[in-house]
Protein backbone atom coordinates (compact mmCIF):
# COMPACT_ATOMS: atom_id res chain seq x y z
CA UNK A 1 0.00 0.00 0.00
CA UNK A 2 2.93 2.36 1.01
CA UNK A 3 4.34 1.72 -2.50
CA UNK A 4 1.68 2.91 -4.35
CA UNK A 5 1.20 6.03 -2.22
CA UNK A 6 4.84 6.79 -2.67
CA UNK A 7 4.25 6.26 -6.57
CA UNK A 8 1.31 8.47 -6.59
CA UNK A 9 2.77 10.59 -4.39
CA UNK A 10 5.96 11.24 -6.71
CA UNK A 11 3.67 11.24 -10.28
CA UNK A 12 2.27 14.36 -8.42
CA UNK A 13 5.47 16.13 -7.94
CA UNK A 14 6.37 15.74 -11.16
CA UNK A 15 3.45 16.63 -12.45
CA UNK A 16 3.66 19.73 -10.38
CA UNK A 17 7.32 20.38 -11.10
CA UNK A 18 6.14 20.48 -14.89
CA UNK A 19 3.70 23.26 -14.56
CA UNK A 20 5.84 25.32 -12.10
CA UNK A 21 9.39 25.65 -14.16
CA UNK A 22 8.46 26.61 -17.65
CA UNK A 23 10.44 24.94 -20.48
CA UNK A 24 13.05 27.35 -22.64
CA UNK A 25 10.36 27.15 -25.37
CA UNK A 26 7.67 28.89 -23.41
CA UNK A 27 9.95 31.71 -23.20
CA UNK A 28 9.47 34.44 -25.36
CA UNK A 29 12.65 34.95 -27.77
CA UNK A 30 14.06 38.64 -27.41
CA UNK A 31 14.27 40.04 -30.78
CA UNK A 32 17.96 42.14 -30.80
CA UNK A 33 16.65 45.31 -30.27
CA UNK A 34 14.63 43.97 -26.94
CA UNK A 35 17.77 42.18 -25.82
CA UNK A 36 20.52 45.86 -26.07
CA UNK A 37 17.33 47.27 -24.05
CA UNK A 38 17.81 45.07 -21.96
CA UNK A 39 21.66 45.21 -21.62
CA UNK A 40 21.31 49.22 -21.74
CA UNK A 41 18.75 49.01 -18.55
CA UNK A 42 21.01 46.78 -15.97
CA UNK A 43 24.07 48.95 -17.02
CA UNK A 44 21.97 51.94 -16.27
CA UNK A 45 20.49 50.57 -12.70
CA UNK A 46 24.70 49.37 -11.85
CA UNK A 47 25.89 52.67 -12.50
CA UNK A 48 23.07 54.40 -10.67
CA UNK A 49 23.78 52.37 -7.80
CA UNK A 50 27.32 52.71 -8.16
CA UNK A 51 26.72 56.78 -8.36
CA UNK A 52 24.45 56.56 -5.19
CA UNK A 53 26.64 54.94 -3.37
CA UNK A 54 29.76 57.64 -4.18
CA UNK A 55 27.17 60.33 -3.21
CA UNK A 56 26.72 58.53 0.09
CA UNK A 57 30.30 58.10 0.64
CA UNK A 58 30.54 61.63 -0.31
CA UNK A 59 28.07 63.26 2.18
CA UNK A 60 29.31 60.88 5.12
CA UNK A 61 32.56 61.90 4.66
CA UNK A 62 31.37 65.67 4.63
CA UNK A 63 29.68 64.89 7.85
CA UNK A 64 32.14 63.10 9.50
CA UNK A 65 34.80 65.97 9.31
CA UNK A 66 35.10 68.03 12.15
CA UNK A 67 35.45 71.50 12.34
CA UNK A 68 38.82 72.66 13.04
CA UNK A 69 38.37 75.55 16.47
Amino acid sequence: MSENSKKTRDDAETSFRKIQTPSPKDRPILSEEDQLIQARNVKTARLRELRLDKEANATNAKLSVKPQS
